[in-house]
């Protein structure tokens, strides 16, 4: 059984989407989605620097962008037996499910990512950083000491922190026992309560969205149990906003169900590392660049 999982923010890189436009199903349709937000894809994957593509608004369409453009080159309108995403990768697997259309995804998560950059200019200076490693309990107690919420619960020994910039410094000069802390490039601290106002503005924009059911097990971020229905899919995208990420919980559910094999869409690399981690013995493989490609297809045929 094959899981499809696409990647939250943090994955961007500069120059990211640079050789996938050699691809010209890739590049036309990263041209399409481009079309269905405010955002060009295309400049931004390929000569926007590490700055640029920190900012949410420009960050979130263009991972969304980048897993629906390279999943659709492998899979075509077919869906694999399991998706999930990691946070704003979330809108991607809901596409790839066909709870929403692509150009509905790309309006939806344009929507949420200026509702959020909104929230995070409102507020104080906030941020979020991975804490690696550590006793959970000591890791959470000293958290909890700074003010900050556990927004991520990875697995694998990977927790982030999401709060007031004053505390996430504090954090990474002074890191939990036998652990390490790097601060992460986003723009805000997400999944907390700081994204509240975000929450109703998502909202709005999704009541447009006539919502199907999924077409295959789509996992939620909320508790890794599978999506019901398409409006408890929409439900479900609006509310993670102000909501811890589990995504341990979905590589445990990922377990239960049988998968026996990963293919992380672009920009791949930080969920297979995670699930090389927590679910020993799967073969996984991510996209990173179009030479991975025959590798995803090799697994494909094996587990799908």
């Amino acid at each position: 059984m094959l899981a499809v999982l696409c990647p939250g923010q943090g994955a961007q890189s500069p120059g990211m989407l640079t050789p996938w436009l050699d691809v010209p199903e890739v590049a036309d349709a990263l041209g399409a989605l481009s079309e269905a937000t405010a955002i060009d894809l295309i400049a931004h994957g390929t000569t926007s620097d590490a700055e640029q593509i920190r900012d949410t608004a420009i960050a979130q369409p263009l991972l969304v962008g980048a897993s629906i453009a390279t999943a659709r080159y492998l899979f075509g309108s077919d869906a694999p037996a399991v998706l999930a995403g990691h946070s704003v990768g979330e809108f991607a697997a809901a596409a790839l499910a066909g709870v929403v259309t692509d150009a509905e995804a790309m309006r939806l998560i344009s929507a949420r990512a200026n509702a959020m950059a909104a929230a995070a200019a409102a507020s104080e200076p906030t941020s979020m950083a991975a804490v690696l490693g550590g006793d959970p309990a000591e890791v959470l107690a000293a958290l909890a000491t700074l003010g900050l919420t556990p927004a991520n619960i990875n697995g694998g020994g990977q927790v982030v922190a999401s709060g007031a910039q004053a505390a996430i410094t504090q954090l990474v000069e002074n890191p939990p026992p036998r652990a390490r802390v790097i601060e992460l490039q986003v723009a805000g601290a997400f999944h907390t309560a700081y994204m509240a106002p975000a929450v109703d503005a998502l909202a709005a924009a999704a009541a447009s969205v006539t919502a199907r059911n999924p077409a295959c097990l789509l996992l939620s971020n909320a508790d890794g149990q599978a999506v019901g229905s398409g409006a408890d899919a929409i439900s479900r995208l609006v509310n993670q906003v102000a909501h811890p990420v589990r995504w341990d919980l979905c590589m445990e559910r990922m377990l239960d169900a049988g998968v026996t094999g990963i293919i992380e869409v672009a920009p791949g690399g930080v969920l297979t590392g995670l699930a090389k981690r927590v679910m020993k013995g799967v073969p996984a493989v991510a996209l990173k660049t179009p030479d991975d490609v025959p590798a995803a297809r090799e697994l494909m045929e094996e587990h799908a």
